[in-house]
């Protein structure tokens, strides 16, 4: 299996390197393994989606944009 930085996923994925440790943290990428202090991403991995909510409860528009596609 062919693996990725977190650094390549940013790019990939359009959001912050930081924001792609704390999903590797809390394993809501499949596949993701750690190496010494880095992660390792499955190339094929997809990206997660956002589950932050605003003010009202709801998920933001980027979350619900990606479950209608």
């Amino acid at each position: 299996m062919d693996y990725i930085s977190v650094k390549e996923a940013s790019e990939r994925w359009h959001i912050g390197e930081r924001w792609i440790q704390k999903l590797c943290e809390e394993e809501r990428i499949d596949g993701v393994l750690r190496f010494g202090r880095s992660w390792m991403i499955p190339k094929d991995a997809e990206r997660p989606l956002d589950l932050r909510r605003n003010r009202q409860g709801k998920t933001c528009a980027r979350a619900e944009k990606e479950s209608n596609a």
